[in-house]
C-alpha cells in the first residue's frame, strides 16, 4: 500500500473505496444500468460522509418514451444531456428527490435511475432511531435513496466522476453477487422492457417481490 501522501485522489483507505473514472463507466444506457450495481454513491457532507452500494437500477435509453429525454432538452431535463457521469437531480409528484446518471455521450439525453442503496457510511446521520426494519428500508426506494443521502436539487449537474466533487461514483473491492433484471416499476409506457437491474438476494432492494424472477 503506497503511503497516504501518495495515494491517487478519493481513494478510501477504510473501505476501499476508489473514484469511478468516466473512462470507467460504459457509454450504453443499458450496460451503465448493469454496471452501477455493486457501485458506491458518496454524498461528503458537512456533518460528515454519507455512503451507499448501489443495489438497484433502471435504465431509460436514447429514445424510450418514459425518459424524461424523449421530448428534447428542457431547462429541468438539461443535465441528462451532459456527458455521463453527471448526477440529473428532479422532483418527483412533488415530493421526493430522484437521483439519476446521465449517460451516453455528451449532447445525447439519457439516463440510469439508482433506485436502492445498502447503507454504508453515515448511517446515524441518515436516520437516528436505528431500528433494524428501518435500517433495511433507509435506501430501498428512490425517494428514500436521495433522503438517507442527503442529496437534493443542489447536486443536480454535479460531475460525479470527479475528484473535486462532493457526490461522487465509487468502486469498492466488495464483490457483487448475481445480477437480476424484471420490468420497471410504475411505469405505463415501455413497460415491458426488462431495463431494471438488481443484485440478486440483497434485502435493500425495492418493489414487489413478484419482480425478483429474472
Amino acid at each position: 500500500m503506497p503511503s497516504p501522501s501518495k495515494l491517487p485522489a478519493r481513494f478510501d483507505t477504510d473501505r476501499n473505496l476508489r473514484l469511478l473514472l468516466r473512462a470507467n463507466l460504459p457509454v450504453d444506457t443499458v450496460e451503465l444500468a448493469r454496471y452501477l450495481v455493486g457501485k458506491v454513491i458518496v454524498h461528503d457532507t458537512a456533518n460528515g460522509r454519507l455512503s451507499g452500494r448501489i443495489v438497484e437500477t433502471e435504465a431509460y435509453p436514447v429514445g424510450d418514451p418514459a425518459g424524461h429525454a424523449f421530448r428534447g432538452r428542457t431547462p429541468r431535463n438539461v443535465s441528462l444531456f451532459l456527458e455521463r457521469g453527471h448526477a440529473y437531480v428532479y422532483v418527483a409528484y412533488g415530493a421526493s428527490f430522484l437521483l439519476n446518471v446521465s449517460s451516453e455521450k455528451a449532447g445525447v439525453g439519457a439516463g440510469v435511475l439508482l433506485r436502492a442503496i445498502e447503507p454504508l457510511d453515515g448511517i446515524e446521520l441518515m436516520d437516528s432511531t436505528g431500528t433494524k426494519k428501518q435500517l433495511d428500508d433507509l435506501g430501498k426506494g428512490p425517494g428514500r435513496l436521495t433522503k438517507a443521502l442527503k442529496v437534493d436539487l443542489r447536486q443536480d449537474g454535479a460531475d460525479i466522476c470527479s475528484a473535486s466533487s462532493s457526490l461522487w461514483l465509487a468502486e469498492t473491492t466488495r464483490r457483487t453477487g448475481p445480477i437480476g433484471k424484471s420490468v420497471r416499476i410504475g411505469l405505463t409506457q415501455a413497460a415491458d422492457r426488462l431495463l431494471r437491474f438488481y443484485e440478486r438476494g440483497n434485502k435493500h432492494i425495492s418493489g414487489p417481490k413478484r419482480l425478483l424472477k429474472e
